[in-house]
């Protein structure tokens, strides 16, 4: 972990092929198996192997894994690698890129709590807009016994986990950094009690710094460790995307939240959406249903609201729409334009008249008036309007006296 960079391919490569105690006797050596150095001259765009081994010699010589490991317990954090009960086991489908260990802050258990779980992932400059739905997407999946897996980071990251708190659920930050490093440093407090739910894992070596290029390596860690992904917002240039396209590399569900069209941190949700990369979505229960089991986890069918009108018959209801709105109509014309029998435009009519939908006027029937009925103001009240009372300074100056009784005058 320290001789390599994270998500060094040729090093994963290497330990995946002769395990991570040849590969670190090969470096020390400056001597790497011959199969290896064939194999990878094979590849689309070989690598520069000896310029490779030198750097890889030069960090080793310079680690102190005692110190780290010291350090990491010292810290609180636990050491993970691929094949500990607490390895989640999702991690295998990166390939070459797979972490080659984890570094675990936190009470919960890692792999237990990612077997359910979503990635929330968006602009660190959000909106009021996207932070409140990152929230609630936060609770909703909480509630609904779904882990928030995000990166720790300010906007909708934080909103997430924030949420996902709120709702008593564990929650998983992935850091580019330490883990016994905060950053954002305004996040202290989130990443406390995100340890105290949840759990706070980096593949960085304890005392690491972040850098951009670990940013969007470690997206990848992000959309790997859950069954899907939802964007809630995104600019045409954001990390949030990057995670996006490791979600599809690694055929995750992928989400995305419209927002307003006029906003910039909403375009790459939308860009998302038009190229049909992404499923929209506009609740936690679509997002579930979108990475839940089948059957089981299905969002509901949201259906128009019930007005009295739909309990109505099909007769009635062209009965009904056939009675003019002024004026009036006989059973005889309305029928005709009902396209029903005179007997059952009567029956119609009858019923239709007793429930309030028509009234009989001396030209017929017509559709009935619906008035809205309005407090009237006690006439005291127009006779003697209340005082006005004295002006506050710190206020704004009343309205004009006209304006202030025009509702009385009418």
């Amino acid at each position: 972990m320290r001789a390599c960079d994270v998500g060094d391919v040729i090093m994963g490569r290497l330990v995946a092929a002769y395990g991570a105690p040849q590969a670190v006797k090969a470096i020390r050596s400056r001597t790497l198996p011959p199969e290896f150095v064939a194999q990878e001259a094979q590849q689309e765009r070989p690598p520069d192997l000896t310029t490779r081994l030198h750097t890889w010699y030069a960090r080793l010589a310079a680690a102190n894994p005692a110190a780290d490991l010291a350090a990491g317990t010292g810290s609180g954090a636990r050491l993970i690698i691929p094949g500990d009960p607490e390895w989640p086991t999702q991690l295998d489908q990166l390939g070459p890129s797979r972490p080659l260990a984890l570094w675990v802050h936190g009470d919960a258990d890692l792999r237990f709590s990612c077997l359910k779980s979503v990635s929330i992932v968006g602009a660190r400059a959000a909106t009021p807009y996207g932070s409140h739905t990152a929230a609630e997407f936060g609770v909703g999946l909480g509630e609904s016994g779904w882990t928030v897996v995000s990166g720790g980071a300010f906007g909708v990251d934080g909103a997430a986990h924030r949420g996902a708190l709120a709702a008593g659920a564990p929650t998983v930050a992935v850091l580019a950094c330490g883990v016994d490093v905060c950053y954002p440093s305004n996040h202290e407090t989130l990443f406390a009690a995100i340890k105290e739910q949840g759990v706070v894992i980096s593949e960085c070596p304890p005392g690491v710094h972040p850098t951009r290029a670990r940013f969007l390596i470690r997206n990848r860690l992000i959309a790997a460790l859950s069954r899907g992904t939802v964007v809630v917002e995104a600019a045409i240039r954001s990390g949030a995307l990057n995670t996006a396209t490791h979600a599809l590399s690694l055929n995750r569900h992928l989400g995305a939240v419209p927002g307003p069209i006029t906003s910039s941190m909403s375009a790459g949700c939308h860009k998302l959406l038009r190229e049909r990369k992404a499923v929209c979505i506009t609740s936690p229960e679509d997002m579930i249903d979108l990475v839940g089991v089948m059957g089981e986890d299905l969002a509901p069918h949201v259906r128009a609201p019930a007005v009295p009108r739909d309990r109505l018959n099909e007769p009635t209801k062209k009965v009904l729409d056939a009675v003019p709105a002024r004026g009036g109509a006989g059973p005889a014309s309305i029928a005709v334009a009902a396209g029903v029998t005179l007997d059952a435009a009567l029956s119609a009519l009858g019923g239709l008249a007793a429930a309030g939908y028509i009234e009989r006027t001396p030209r017929g029937w017509r559709l009935r008036k619906q008035t809205t009925s309005y407090r009237k103001a006690p006439d005291t009240l127009a006779l003697q309007p209340p005082p006005t009372p004295e002006p506050d300074p710190t206020e704004l100056p009343p309205p004009p006296d006209d304006l202030l009784h025009a509702g009385y005058e009418g």
